[in-house]
């Protein structure tokens, strides 16, 4: 027998029963979102594959670091081993030949070359400048530069600010640059032979005081070949050969060994 269709009555409003009312049930709460992380400050310092090359030779080569915030590192090595081509090329007056350079995340430019203070190996004063008139200058130039700071330093290195260059000695010139340049507020400083003609007394004011005291947060890179002057005060070193880093390495690596850094450095460039 075929299946019957039931035709059902449509109900109307009064033939409706109403349900019993339910209270409104809360919204489920919603799945907890993951909070962004603090974005991580970027390197004082970064190089990938920094490279420098002179025709055919090749003064650095493939040169790789990255260097935070507060360090003060010593940048060692025989002459001829790329320690003044590398500050250079952060500094922005020369061009690498390939690789990158960075400054506190920033392609090197004018906005990076506003963080870095740099001191070169060279005198580069004309001699006929009196000390308060290069101040001035650096005032002029730099909006980071502190007067105020550079004259205490000057004093305490005995320095007179009316001194013309060409009366001052060798080592009284590098006093006066090395002020001019730790008296900005700078992120990264860059010291190529800071004191080598500075005479054995100002070594441990400018070491201790100027170098390790005055900006404990910023970042210095130092090329210099008296390693034990400059060990007290070195958290890490970065050693070059021909062009190419042997090590980077916190100066206690050295002292694991019951070592110095002097002894460690001569050992490793020994003739």
């Amino acid at each position: 027998m075929a299946p019957r269709l039931i035709k059902r009555k449509e109900a109307t409003v009064d033939s409706v029963v109403s349900a019993p009312s339910v209270p409104p049930q809360p919204a489920p709460a919603a799945a907890p979102q993951p909070q962004p992380q603090p974005r991580a400050a970027a390197p004082v310092l970064w190089c990938q594959n920094l490279t420098k090359a002179y025709g055919p030779a090749v003064a650095l080569d493939r040169f790789t670091v990255s260097v935070p915030a507060g360090r003060v590192v010593g940048l060692l090595g025989p002459n001829g081993s790329g320690k003044t081509t590398l500050l250079k090329m952060v500094a922005g007056v020369s061009h690498p030949t390939a690789g990158e350079v960075r400054v506190a995340g920033l392609p090197v430019g004018p906005d990076s070359k506003a963080l870095v203070s740099y001191l070169p190996e060279r005198p580069y004063f004309s001699r006929s400048m009196r000390v308060r008139e290069m101040l001035a200058y650096f005032a002029d130039f730099y909006p980071d530069f502190d007067t105020a700071l550079a004259h205490e330093m000057l004093g305490r290195l005995g320095v007179d600010p009316t001194s013309v260059c060409a009366s001052l000695s060798k080592g009284t010139v590098e006093k006066v640059q090395l002020t001019l340049v730790m008296a900005r507020h700078a992120a990264l400083y860059l010291l190529d032979e800071p004191i080598g003609g500075v005479d054995p007394a100002a070594r441990d004011y400018i070491l201790s005081t100027i170098i390790r005291a005055y900006r404990p947060q910023s970042t210095i890179i130092l090329s210099t070949h008296l390693v034990r002057d400059v060990e007290t005060v070195l958290d890490d070193f970065i050693l070059l050969r021909y062009g190419q880093m042997l090590l980077h390495a916190p100066v206690a690596y050295v002292r694991e060994k019951g070592t110095t850094l002097d002894a460690f450095f001569r050992e490793e460039f020994r003739c």
